[in-house]
């Protein structure tokens, strides 16, 4: 493992171009394989995965003497957000597996388990990490390294001297994603590995600050932080809640969405509240990718239109009556009506458009 990971090292944008070309050659893979959905998710999977492994592998290559809070939280710990990462990339192919081999209904059973891990992995994050707001669901570890903090402390060093210190194939999946994968708030990967390791190489103190216990948080933050807390935990139960509920009430049933639409907006609710009402406090100041993943969570919210029983009593009769309206204009009601093809086969895949 440690030959590959220096090859990989070594050989970065060699990896980025044969990474790009192989998802862009699953474009080109057929829909079925043997009347079955679980080649292509299959192949998917399996790239996704090493493109997960080889992104770790160059998020955690020295730069240089310093060392981050991050390196803390994972690199002499479990690797949580890797973790989280895999388990997404292979969700979509449990879904299918299990559809197809033990039926509509009993899925659910390996989807709440896929979920529960997820919950459990994202539960010890945030304890792990002090209890900061999770980013991407976990995928990013949240070290309170701001690139837009490092950048002005970089100005700031200019002018004063130092101190000495990611139903039908690929192009479904892609499109109906991206709540999921809404990372235009903070750029796209490579990018934020970027500005992850600009971070690194600013000034920084070499001592990390020692992670707070749960009664020493509670009992700096108080109220606020238990209020907090709350609001994170509760996006982190989520998706468990929403299935377990589709599990005993079925996806058809209008309580599972609305309880999950209370959850997130309480939630989202709580956690906006004591950082607005808590601006000037420096305990709950939000960085820059803080603040943008509040705005990601509230975008998932979009998500809800594409759900059970919400799309069948009226997303699919607006898709309809728009597919029906330019199904004349040349061209446009070609694309049109693919979209709409590919929005309703998206739809009917839970990890298509859970967000979690």
């Amino acid at each position: 493992m440690e030959a590959y990971k220096r090859w990989v090292r070594r050989n970065k944008d060699y990896v980025h171009s044969l990474e790009s070309l192989a998802n862009g050659l699953t474009w080109l893979l057929p829909e079925r394989f043997s009347e079955s959905e679980i080649g292509p998710e299959a192949v998917t999977s399996i790239l996704g995965i090493i493109t997960s492994v080889n992104e770790h592998i160059l998020d955690k290559t020295p730069t240089g003497p310093t060392q981050t809070r991050t390196d803390d939280i994972e690199s002499s710990s479990f690797p949580f957000s890797l973790c989280i990462t895999l388990l997404k990339d292979l969700e979509t192919l449990v879904e299918v597996v299990a559809q197809q081999l033990y039926g509509e209904e009993r899925k659910w059973n390996f989807i709440a388990i896929t979920e529960a891990i997820k919950a459990i992995l994202r539960l010890e994050m945030l304890r792990k990490s002090g209890y900061k707001m999770l980013l991407h669901g976990g995928e990013n570890v949240n070290d309170g390294n701001d690139p837009d903090d490092a950048a002005l402390h970089r100005n700031e060093l200019l002018l004063k001297p130092p101190h000495g210190k990611n139903l039908e194939g690929r192009a479904v999946s892609a499109l109906s994603r991206f709540g999921q994968n809404a990372r235009s708030d903070s750029g796209p990967t490579w990018l934020r590995r970027v500005q992850h390791q600009q971070a690194i190489m600013e000034p920084s103190k070499l001592t990390v600050a020692e992670r707070p216990s749960l009664s020493t948080f509670l009992s700096e933050k108080g109220i606020s932080g238990g209020l907090f807390l709350t609001g994170e935990v509760m996006f982190i139960l989520r998706p468990l809640i929403y299935v377990l509920l589709i599990r005993r009430y079925g996806a058809r049933s209008w309580f599972p969405w609305v309880t999950s639409l209370a959850v997130d907006l309480i939630g989202n609710g709580i956690i906006s509240f004591v950082t607005i009402s808590r601006r000037n406090s420096e305990g709950f100041s939000l960085s820059n990718l803080e603040k943008n993943e509040l705005r990601r969570r509230k975008m998932l919210w979009a998500l809800y239109l594409m759900r059970d029983p919400f799309f069948t009593n009226y997303t699919r009769q607006k898709l309809d009556v728009t597919q029906k309206l330019v199904e004349p204009v040349p061209i446009i009601g070609i694309l049109t009506e693919k979209l709409v093809e590919l929005l309703v086969g998206a739809q009917t895949r839970y990890t298509y458009m859970s967000g979690s």
